[in-house]
């Protein structure tokens, strides 16, 4: 059609658009887009829209921001599209303007943005995530205000990421205050209130929160595992929550996984119950990764036992590993 002089309807340059998305064709994308602009076509906002999608799914954000300054109209996806195109690049001061701007935006056209919510919540995951990398606590606490206008607790994807971004900062009255107006928790939101107490060294409430996770019936993942055996390790009762936290990963078969098995190491070895490390760290010794024997070697180097862990050095090298 292009060799003939024809004109090129619409849709077949969506169809080829959506190509370009599908084998993420920067270069084709390019030509594409350029034949677009010397057709003389008069784009809609939904075409657009496919615009800016296809520069961010190619890695082209200034490309897409280039077009998203000068479009005349914009709607939440035009906005989603640029904000996830700067995450994706781990731009997140630029994402965070945008969020802003787009908010301002959305008010000025008196969208009532706190009643209707944003365009997916997925934004607003991303947008707690950047709050977390710049180090903008005070913006994630404005969302979770924002938030709190609409019915958001039954979405547990918002709720756990506000419980990870207050647990970040150490603010764990805002993590048990999400966590407690929640209308239900799963074993991720769980987990990152465990996860934050640790954190903060409260290895006392972990261990509460670890109880009252399985006298509410909630399944018990390795992550969770893992999480209170590092408080266990911490703990001053000569190795006794961690060993009724090791019985309980036996009873539900997790005591064999990587993250579980490391846990139990480290939890032992620093309670000097070398002999207890020892027995978990030669359960798979074939599957031994590396986090698991540097956790065994720490461990022998803490308590002075200098001829086993050069053996354990040595064995890490032979094995092809660097110990740490």
């Amino acid at each position: 059609m292009d060799g003939l002089g024809l004109p090129i309807p619409i849709d077949i340059y969506t169809s080829l658009l959506k190509e370009c998305i599908t084998i993420r064709d920067p270069a084709g994308a390019l030509d594409l887009i350029a034949h677009i602009n010397r057709s003389g076509l008069r784009p809609g906002l939904l075409f657009f829209n496919r615009i800016l999608l296809i520069y961010v799914s190619c890695g082209l954000v200034d490309n897409a921001r280039h077009v998203f300054d000068k479009m005349p109209t914009k709607d939440c996806n035009s906005w989603a599209a640029m904000i996830a195109g700067y995450m994706d690049n781990d731009n997140y001061e630029e994402a965070i303007n945008l969020f802003v701007e787009m908010r301002c935006s959305l008010r000025y056209r008196q969208i009532n943005v706190d009643i209707l919510g944003f365009p997916e919540s997925w934004i607003i995951v991303c947008i707690l995530k950047a709050c977390v990398q710049t180090m903008n606590l005070g913006l994630g606490r404005q969302i979770h205000g924002w938030l709190s206008k609409i019915v958001y607790s039954q979405d547990l994807f918002l709720s756990s990421s506000l419980i990870n971004l207050y647990g970040k900062f150490g603010c764990l009255e805002g993590v048990d205050s999400v966590f407690d107006h929640m209308g239900c928790q799963n074993t991720v939101v769980w987990t990152g209130k465990i996860v934050s107490k640790c954190r903060e060294e409260q290895f006392d409430e972990v261990l509460n929160v670890f109880k009252e996770m399985g006298r509410g019936g909630v399944k018990k993942n390795s992550f969770t595992f893992s999480s209170v055996l590092r408080a266990c390790g911490r703990m001053k009762d000569d190795g006794l929550c961690g060993r009724q936290v090791h019985a309980n990963a036996i009873k539900l078969g997790l005591e064999s996984n990587d993250f579980v098995q490391c846990g139990l190491v480290d939890m032992y070895a620093k309670c000097g119950l070398l002999k207890h490390a020892r027995m978990v760290f030669e359960m798979d010794a074939e599957e031994r990764n590396a986090a698991c024997r540097n956790a065994m070697l720490m461990g022998y180097i803490q308590h002075g036992c200098c001829i086993e862990a050069i053996k354990i050095v040595y064995a890490m090298k032979s094995s092809g590993l660097q110990p740490q």
